[in-house]
């Protein structure tokens, strides 16, 4: 379980395909505080340390994750945003954030705005029951709060402060995001669908 709130940013150093599964070599700052076995989210998708080395970890990504999310686009080069897994008993700064990936967003504009940065996103519409405004969104592991909703799009407006210490800053229009709809109105959506 995770919180949305980024702790470092890394930078993909190696990807080495296996059979139906993808292994990503990740650069970081808290690398060395790793362990084999631990749950970190990778731009929002929750994935398992198997190979630590001195600055750097390898996580596996397996055909199912790849299949609903922007893993299978990265590169080597790319930075990626970095969550370890939540403690209990601490703050919970963002939402509750499982790192299970629902599936992708495209982005679609992005706008300077006197000092902060809004950013518009087009989604899948069948989700649409799980988007309200002023409701919690994770995009690419980072805990935002939507607003403007239509249709099939949202917008959200990222601070200096993430803007600087996440992925947003290399985000652009056209570029395809990982989105993860609050837990809690999915399980609301699901409720509602078993009613006879």
């Amino acid at each position: 379980m995770f919180t949305g709130i980024v702790e470092s940013l890394g930078k993909i150093t190696n990807i080495n395909v296996s059979q139906g599964n993808v292994d990503f070599t990740v650069k970081s700052s808290i690398s060395k505080e790793l362990k084999i076995d631990q749950s970190i989210s990778h731009n929002g998708v929750c994935l398992t340390v198997v190979d630590l080395k001195t600055d750097a970890h390898t996580v596996t990504a397996v055909k199912e994750t790849l299949d609903k999310s922007s893993l299978k686009n990265f590169n080597v080069g790319d930075h990626i945003n970095l969550e370890r897994a939540m403690k209990l008993g601490e703050r919970l700064d963002g939402h509750l954030v499982q790192g299970h990936v629902d599936g992708t967003a495209v982005c679609t504009d992005k706008v300077l705005n006197q000092g902060s940065w809004i950013f518009k996103f087009e989604f899948e519409k069948e989700m649409a029951d799980l988007v309200i405004e002023k409701g919690s969104i994770c995009i690419d592991g980072v805990s935002l709060t939507l607003f403007g909703i239509k249709e099939n799009s949202f917008s959200v407006t990222i601070i200096p402060y993430t803007y600087e210490n996440t992925t947003f800053k290399y985000l652009e229009p056209g570029n395809i995001v990982n989105i993860e709809y609050d837990m809690i109105g999915k399980y609301l959506a699901r409720f509602n669908n078993l009613k006879p």
